[in-house]
């Protein structure tokens, strides 16, 4: 038996999945944990109250109540256990909704059994995010109204972070990063909605956009006479945020003296109005967001580090596309969807070859390129499906896959037809795990492989996991 078989702690999978479970009582069990189980929500809620149980797995998708709602009633009940989601389905709501409401952390199947491990032991350790206590009301709509779309291990995390936010004070402030296009601003308006719902302002600024002589009145507001040509008083950002939400994006372009008065407000929750002496407080949360290294333009004297300290509170760092290719297909039907209606149009879908296409692309403008692209091709496509030359004539560049020189001196079809497909598999079964840090599980359902075929595949070409790790 292992170290680890010394282990008293029992904890509870709830699931009505019998191969689930079997799963889960294989890991526990073997990692020396007292494992018990309960096929629905009303059966877990009993155990719950009535035994001690120090960790739980529990589905989303239960019989009688749901798995939300089982926490829920552990809230009303007051029983105060480390509760771990499991779900099929791994989209923004569930992941924010289950944050909120105070689950320990969110698990997507197929199951990774390093993960469950993983969890575990943080769950144990009882360390539970700040404010995860707290029970938030949360808009279901925020997909569908902000186009937040990914399945991805790297866009779960995201989702989790931003449940996690909207349960802390306004006064925490959020800083988002990522390349242009990543949807930063799409982030900033989930995290508002998931905090406030509908009922208080989100304010946005393009620091960017906006000349340097008239930020800080944009910012701040003016009064009557404060510089020529304020002929009234203005209500800045700040200002009309209320107890809302303020988001700068592209904070980095601030010049130092805007830098100074915003580390100020940060810190003293309150400004005045150019010209006015009258301090007026602040109640919105800050989200700021940037496409540049902060700390190297810390380094090179642009951007003050105690302003950075403020804002990075807590970080959101979205991944660029090409890094989770995953989800390209998802998006891409998405955008069918939406321009087809626009439009008025009925394109069906896209070709194979334009699927491989996508999936090869770098997109360096990320997702909003993305968007760009199918609207694009929507419109100009005359048959039922979008197609890779239509998709090369747009991008003025032809990214199909080009087969590798070949041995044909002395070589036969199937030989030269199994040297290019052993090329392939070897190449992409590299990229998926370089893509998702070699996680196997992952990689392999991104691949729409099992775990054993995947596996198979990387025995065959020698392929370690732990390499992309």
């Amino acid at each position: 038996m292992n170290d680890q078989a010394k282990h008293k702690e029992k904890i509870l999978v709830v699931d009505d999945d019998a191969k689930i479970i079997f799963a889960f009582l294989e890991v526990l069990k073997k990692d020396g944990y007292s494992a018990i189980t309960a096929s629905d929500g009303e059966e877990a809620i009993k155990i719950a109250s009535t035994e001690k149980v120090d960790l739980i797995f529990m589905d989303i998708s239960l019989p009688k109540i749901t798995g939300l709602e089982v926490i829920k009633k552990f809230k009303e009940q007051g029983i105060n256990i480390p509760t771990i989601i499991i779900t099929g389905y791994g989209i923004m709501q569930n992941a924010i909704k289950a944050m909120q409401l105070g689950a320990f952390d969110y698990l997507t199947k197929p199951l990774d059994i390093n993960k469950i491990r993983e969890l575990t032991k943080k769950a144990l350790l009882k360390l539970t995010p700040p404010g995860s206590d707290k029970g938030i009301s949360f808009n279901a709509n925020i997909v569908d109204r902000y186009e937040i779309i990914g399945r991805s291990q790297k866009m779960q995390e995201i989702y989790k972070l931003i449940g996690m936010v909207s349960t802390t004070p306004n006064t925490v402030s959020v800083l988002i990063t990522g390349e242009s296009g990543t949807g930063k601003e799409l982030a900033a308006r989930a995290i508002h909605v998931s905090t406030k719902g509908n009922g208080h302002p989100f304010i946005g600024l393009n620091c960017s956009t906006v000349p340097d002589n008239l930020l800080e009145s944009e910012l701040f507001g003016h009064e009557k006479g404060a510089f020529t040509g304020a002929s009234e008083r203005k209500l800045g950002k700040f200002e009309l945020a209320q107890d809302g939400t303020i988001f700068l994006d592209e904070i980095g372009n601030l010049l130092p003296s805007l830098q100074q008065k915003l580390l100020r407000v940060l810190q003293e929750r309150e400004f005045e109005r150019l010209g006015g002496d009258m301090p007026i407080k602040v109640g919105a949360r800050f989200i700021a967001a940037t496409n540049r290294n902060l700390e190297s333009e810390i380094k090179n004297g642009n951007f003050r580090e105690d302003l950075f300290f403020r804002l990075n509170v807590i970080e959101i760092k979205l991944p660029p596309l090409r890094e989770r290719v995953e989800d390209i297909p998802l998006l891409a039907n998405y955008f069918l969807t939406k321009y087809n209606e626009h439009l008025n149009k009925n394109v069906k879908g896209f070709s194979s070859e334009a699927v491989l296409l996508l999936n090869s692309y770098q997109f360096p403008g990320n997702v909003r390129e993305l968007e760009n692209i199918i609207e694009r091709a929507i419109m100009l496509t005359r048959g039922e499906e979008i197609t890779s030359d239509l998709l090369e004539k747009m991008l003025n560049i032809n990214i199909a896959v080009k087969a590798p020189v070949l041995p044909i001196n002395g070589t036969t079809f199937r030989q030269s037809r199994d040297y290019i497909l052993n090329l392939f598999e070897k190449q992409f079964v590299e990229d998926k795990l370089k893509t998702l840090h070699g996680n196997v599980t992952s990689a392999a359902k991104a691949s729409g492989m099992t775990r054993q075929n995947f596996q198979r595949m990387m025995k065959k070409y020698n392929i370690k996991a732990e390499d992309y790790r």
